[in-house]
């Protein structure tokens, strides 16, 4: 049986097939490693068992045993593979028609019940520009047109085989919420709330009670069914259920936000009715406010340098990630854009250029987006056990001139660059 690796040339989208070989069994040998958690390490070579990194480091040698894939990473560099916590793809599909706009359900503001992975398109041609840009997992979300847009997906770039081979198993349920200018515009016009930020926040708090209603109802009859086994239970609500879990702690909440006031509210929202941020969306006035979100350990995903573009994005400025990990808080550099996905390790070395150290820059795309994912564990650093996913780079991520060579995603091949040798 063959093996596809999928590659990206020339805007082209080409399947070619891999060597046989037991899945996932490969060794990569003589590449400088970014390991992200333990340094970097000189001419040090990785062990691939069964999808998962099975050893790493500098005396590392082939078993010889071994039916091996013997990857030569000499005079390269090999780094875990890029995390993209805040991404479009698949419900904003190209080429941007009307057709492919599937990202906003705008006929209400509150709609927690729907999900991404319905409207996932896994021939977007985005994605494969992501792999040749060295990402591996993404994060798609609905849109900010809502205030509860509904619930995202974690996605391991897996193509060619449709979205539920992407669909990362055992990441955690998502919810994306949105608060601002776009809410207020989109239901503006319709002459309905919310139009201002009042309005915002009202209909917040109203979802949130309502949820809270919602549990004690179920509560009050798993005890009456106790007294009485034939009592009827109270109809199902999806958007309520969905809403109740992330007051039970089972939701990462992703809030799509760009002013400090605006921040500051949701804090105070989400202490209120008792569920945890994973991170703010945006978030370009966040280094005003970066002791309050360090302390809640609130993850930013944020941009470089792209502001300007709407008034509540005014107040960006090129240091907001430095600042922001100079307090503490865990800062990731993220796409929201089909162009930047494939040069996140670019937008990451600008914002070295704005004071983010070297270290803080590598896990900006790496193990800091996978903990705003919940998924830390499984990917972001090279570590034994994590999954195999994998970016082989010409030279130094963060210089200008540099090229991805190869990415591995589960410990396969997922593209290689034209011309590279293996």
């Amino acid at each position: 049986m063959f093996r596809s690796i999928v590659c990206f040339a020339f805007g082209v989208l080409l399947c070619l097939p891999a060597e046989e070989g037991r899945a996932g069994e490969r060794f990569i040998q003589g590449g400088r490693l970014l390991t992200v958690t333990h340094g970097e390490i000189e001419r040090g070579s990785i062990l691939i068992r069964e999808g998962k990194i099975a050893a790493f480091g500098a005396d590392l040698t082939p078993p010889a045993d071994a039916d091996l894939e013997i990857i030569d990473a000499t005079g390269k560099v090999v780094m875990p593979g890029i995390v993209d916590a805040h991404s479009h793809m698949g419900v904003y599909s190209w080429p941007g028609v009307k057709a492919h706009a599937d990202g906003n359900e705008m006929t209400d503001p509150i709609t927690p019940q729907i999900r991404a992975i319905d409207a996932v398109n896994p021939e977007d041609p985005a994605f494969a520009r992501a792999v040749a840009g060295g990402v591996t997992t993404v994060l798609v979300l609905p849109g900010s047109g809502n205030l509860i847009g509904g619930q995202g997906v974690v996605l391991k770039l897996r193509l060619g085989g449709g979205v539920e081979r992407m669909r990362m198993k055992g990441a955690p349920p998502q919810l994306k919420m949105a608060i601002g200018e776009n809410p207020k515009r989109v239901y503006g016009e319709k002459k309905r709330m919310p139009s201002t930020r009042m309005g915002n926040f009202y209909l917040l708090r109203k979802a949130f009670t309502d949820a809270q209603e919602y549990i004690a109802k179920w509560e009050r009859y798993e005890k009456k069914k106790g007294e009485d086994p034939t009592t009827p239970p109270p109809p199902r609500d999806l958007a309520l259920e969905t809403l109740a879990d992330v007051l039970r702690g089972k939701f990462q909440v992703q809030i799509h936000c760009y002013r400090q006031d605006g921040i500051l509210h949701l804090i105070e929202l989400a202490d209120t009715f008792g569920f945890r941020i994973a991170a703010f969306h945006h978030a370009l006035e966040a280094y005003k406010v970066a002791d309050e979100i360090a302390a809640r350990d609130i993850g930013v995903a944020t941009f470089t340098d792209w502001w300007g573009y709407k008034v509540e994005a005014w107040d960006g400025i090129p240091y907001n990630a430095a600042l922001l990990a100079q307090k503490g808080v865990r800062v990731a550099i993220k796409s929201d854009s089909g162009a930047f996905v494939q040069q996140l390790f670019t937008e990451a070395a600008k914002a070295m250029r704005y004071g983010l150290s070297r270290d803080a820059a590598l896990r900006a795309i790496t193990l800091t987006p996978a903990s705003i994912l919940g998924v830390e564990e499984r990917i972001g650093s090279i570590d034994v056990g994590k999954d195999a996913d994998l970016v082989i780079f010409d030279r130094d991520p963060f210089d200008i001139y540099t090229r991805v060579e190869m990415t591995i995603i589960d410990g396969e091949v997922a593209f290689v660059r034209e011309g590279a040798k293996r």
